[in-house]
């Protein structure tokens, strides 16, 4: 919970990340994928303000001490949510797995959501191995990786029949919140198999079923924005658009807010810190803090009140999951108007 100025904040991070790039893990022959990949990310890491920035030792592997201090004593979140990524292709034990963010849950109850992840070229044994993890880890959401290679492949499509198939499934398993990393590539991965176009394609096909597009289809923004306000089952999660825009690119933070509010509207928005490319104590006080400037070139945007922060911060994503807000840090009822001269019923 984060308090200023007399409010209260109840904070969902609705992504974050244990993960193992550490030498010891990189598949033999792929190392330089393996480390190419980490120093990207690395890389991410030094758009967040100077003190903020880590060792790259530190960045490949952090131990768990770390992450429940930056996450839970200092970083003000009350509920984090866990976004696997495979990488099975460079790193021998995955990237950041449902295994090992599940272990890390049962130990803090009540802290984690444990989300699990699939690739529908993983054909059949992938769907029994979906529906096993969902069964083990009580899983409401999955995140996907839609440009991670696999063998000669380079990404796959929500538009695949395979995708329908699992889509299908987690509807079944009652998975039902979709996370679909749709922004900024990484190297090596291609910059066109995190197109955000598929998206429109399963929204419309799985109307019961959530998409929360993360990174909001940066640099798509306008494609984003012009898909997500027709499909009202895709949300925008603004991990990468907080950690990566507001310190270092200030103004271009503030059209892309903009558009997003005008556009997908502040209901359908969820914060994410992208932990550990960006710590969330910095974020969370800098968005509370942050406003939406003067002047001719933001004209066309509103401001935000701190209602939309909250629920933005927290409460949208609450929803999503049914978590319980405690009381006190709820949004208030509005006040009942008693007409006058007219007696109550």
């Amino acid at each position: 919970m984060y308090e200023k100025d007399g409010e209260k904040y109840f904070v969902v991070d609705g992504h974050t990340h244990f993960w193992d790039a550490s030498p010891a893990n990189w598949v033999p022959g792929q190392e330089q994928y393996a480390k190419g990949w980490i120093e990207c990310f690395h890389a991410y890491q030094s758009l967040g303000p100077a003190d903020t920035h880590w060792p790259i030792e530190k960045f490949q592997k952090y131990d768990e001490e770390t992450m429940m201090y930056d996450l839970f004593d200092a970083g003000h979140v009350d509920v984090a949510i866990f976004q696997p990524t495979s990488l099975r292709q460079w790193y021998k034990e995955g990237f950041n797995t449902t295994e090992a963010n599940g272990a890390l849950a049962e130990k803090y109850p009540g802290r984690f959501i444990v989300n699990t992840n699939w690739d529908p070229r993983d054909g059949d044994p992938g769907l029994k191995g979906l529906e096993e993890r969902v069964q083990r880890w009580g899983c409401k959401g999955a995140k996907l990786y839609t440009a991670e290679w696999h063998g000669d492949s380079r990404g796959w499509s929500l538009r695949d029949p395979e995708a329908s198939r699992y889509l299908e499934k987690c509807q079944e398993l009652g998975v039902k919140n979709i996370h679909v990393h749709k922004g900024p590539t990484i190297w090596p991965l291609d910059k066109d198999a995190f197109d955000v176009r598929d998206v429109d394609y399963a929204a419309t096909n799985f109307p019961e079923l959530n998409f929360i597009v993360e990174h909001v289809g940066l640099p798509r923004i306008e494609d984003f924005c012009f898909m997500a306000t027709q499909e009202p089952n895709v949300y925008a999660g603004l991990s990468v658009v907080i950690g990566g825009l507001m310190h270092a690119r200030p103004r271009f933070f503030a059209k892309v807010m903009g558009e997003l509010l005008f556009w997908v509207g502040e209901d359908k928005m969820l914060f994410g810190a992208d932990y550990a490319i960006w710590e969330p104590k910095w974020q969370v006080e800098g968005f509370v803090d942050w406003q939406m400037p003067d002047g001719e070139e933001f004209s066309d945007y509103q401001k935000l009140t701190v209602e939309t922060k909250k629920k933005i911060l927290g409460l949208n994503a609450a929803r999503l999951y049914g978590l319980e807000v405690p009381e006190g840090l709820d949004l208030k009822a509005p006040e009942t108007v008693e007409a006058v001269g007219v007696p109550s019923p």
